[in-house]
């Protein structure tokens, strides 16, 4: 089921399909039905911090977790964040709470922030560090009473973690999926991914007029630094947002090396 639905997503964005009326229903759908019904598993991130941590505990790999882990990764390859983007029960509630801060036409209702990647990035490699040192050496695992999945049982959940979550679910409205950029360990790993993805957001930049929509309609920094051809290029979970604004169908989900624009394509959009 988990595989159908991806594999839908897949087709649905690989055709331009996924818009604005639609991802709302999609992102509910997917919470609902991987979450509220099915729990939190399968979920991108136990994949790697469970077998982190049981390591640390066992000095032994967890098979089953580690394949897990290499499934998700591959999936990253084949199509850049979409495991994140669509299949994540966590990722995917945060993205629906964030498109709800918006009106009919798309518009944010409440300012929303774009954080530079920098120092998103930076939050969340030091926060990696000091998981993984910790798990490793102590076999304590610092995520496990803020773990956002566990919203999904919430028995389980105790103060600190309905506090914790509480506060990502309602930066979520101003924030592009701040668990995911912040402190997800799987987004850190997806994202060095990301970097060999076979099908991902590409430019024609002869169909380009650069109007600079795409950029402003990308929840995040990631279509700015694609569309100039940046080589450090911040987390894409392959939303749809930036082929559904482009009034000339410039903008794909699809395979291939992504070309660099032609110089000073983007001269007028930056001096603006």
């Amino acid at each position: 089921l988990w595989i159908l639905v991806l594999l839908t997503m897949f087709f649905l964005l690989r055709s331009g399909r996924v818009r604005r009326n639609n991802r709302k229903l999609i992102y509910l759908g997917v919470v609902i039905l991987f979450g509220v019904i099915l729990g939190s598993e399968p979920g991108p991130m136990g994949t790697i911090k469970d077998s982190i941590v049981l390591f640390g505990e066992y000095k032994t790999l967890f098979l089953p977790r580690l394949i897990s882990l290499l499934i998700m990764l591959l999936l990253v390859v084949l199509a850049n964040k979409f495991i994140c983007s669509w299949g994540c029960q966590f990722g995917t509630l945060q993205d629906l709470i964030f498109r709800l801060n918006e009106d009919n036409k798309g518009k944010p209702v409440f300012k929303r922030f774009k954080v530079p990647f920098a120092v998103s990035n930076s939050i969340r490699v030091i926060f990696f560090i000091i998981f993984t040192v910790i798990a490793l050496n102590w076999a304590f695992d610092i995520i496990s009473p803020i773990n956002p999945f566990k919203i999904f049982s919430p028995a389980l959940f105790g103060i600190v973690g309905i506090v914790f979550v509480a506060f990502i679910l309602v930066l979520s409205l101003f924030v592009y999926r701040p668990w995911c950029h912040f402190f997800c360990p799987f987004g850190l790993i997806g994202w060095l991914f990301e970097k060999i993805s076979i099908f991902k957001i590409k430019v024609n930049y002869d169909k380009c007029i650069a109007c600079g929509l795409c950029e402003k309609s990308c929840p995040s920094n990631a279509m700015k630094a694609i569309l100039r051809g940046k080589k450090i290029i911040p987390d894409c979970f392959s939303c749809g947002s930036c082929i559904e604004s482009c009034p000339t169908k410039a903008i794909t989900f699809s395979a291939g090396i992504r070309k660099s624009p032609p110089k000073g394509k983007f001269d007028k959009l930056d001096n603006r």
